[in-house]
């Protein structure tokens, strides 16, 4: 099989890598094994476009079946039946072979013609760790909300922050939990939020240089991150949602936090 041809070359990443992935997508690793991957993901641009490309695959099969009793199985009957290494590396080929529709569905692919400001950085990092936990269903956080005065003090020792955590209550959006995460700087933080539809906001967190900065918009496919800066410590809160509705949060979350949201509002 030439490079052309040859998915494992065209990716970058070895066949074990790409079997870990579609493992990661259908939740078969192991408690340490999904956390090391989690991790890793976090900080990994590429690795984490190529696992939300595998999501969008999966839903665009379940779509594929329009009885609801075949999509509530299809997982099980499309994507379980790898029951050896040779189909589920033989699942994650064929996925990335036929990515590039899908890969558009998911929105996911960006080849930046320059290198990004600290502040575009900042905000592709809490877009990647949104792509990677908030479609979580059975791990979303690693402290739930009814510890949230320990997850606030724990992360707030770790980043060597006073940490405070938002209400959303307003947008009908209530706090799951959060857990710490691998930033490109030090520690940072993940703050998760759901409404009763399933929808999912996150806000990431993280020491910062500046002191203050204005608000700025990351767009990634149907994906938004409005990022901002205030008394040293990044914000960045991403969600799949109208941008004007999104960007309304950020100013709330902004001001709640202490911030300066006036000039942009």
């Amino acid at each position: 099989m030439s490079d052309d041809l040859d998915p494992t070359a065209a990716s970058g990443f070895s066949v074990a890598a790409l079997r870990a992935f579609s493992a990661f997508v259908d939740d078969e690793l192991t408690e340490a094994e999904r956390l090391t991957l989690g991790a890793r993901l976090t900080v990994d641009r590429r690795a984490a476009n190529l696992v939300a490309r595998y999501r969008a695959q999966r839903a665009a099969l379940r779509v594929l079946f329009a009885d609801p009793g075949a999509q509530a199985s299809v997982s099980c009957v499309v994507l379980h039946t790898r029951v050896n290494r040779w189909h589920r590396t033989a699942f994650a080929i064929s996925a990335l072979a036929a990515g590039a529709t899908l890969a558009g569905l998911a929105g996911v692919i960006s080849s930046p013609v320059a290198p990004p400001s600290a502040q575009t950085a900042f905000a592709e990092q809490a877009d990647v760790a949104y792509v990677v936990y908030a479609p979580e269903r059975r791990h979303p956080v690693e402290v739930t909300a009814a510890r949230e005065g320990a997850l606030v003090d724990w992360l707030s020792k770790r980043l060597n922050r006073p940490l405070s955590v938002p209400s959303l209550r307003d947008y009908g959006y209530a706090l799951l939990g959060g857990r710490l995460l691998p930033g490109a700087d030090g520690p940072a933080a993940q703050f998760m939020y759901e409404n009763g539809a399933g929808a999912r906001l996150t806000l990431y967190v993280s020491p910062a240089s500046q002191r203050e900065t204005a608000i700025r918009v990351l767009r990634e496919g149907d994906r938004r991150t409005f990022s901002w800066a205030n008394d040293q410590i990044g914000y960045a809160l991403s969600g799949q949602m109208a941008e004007g509705q999104l960007r309304k949060i950020a100013v709330d979350v902004c001001s709640e936090l202490g911030g300066h949201p006036e000039p942009w509002r």
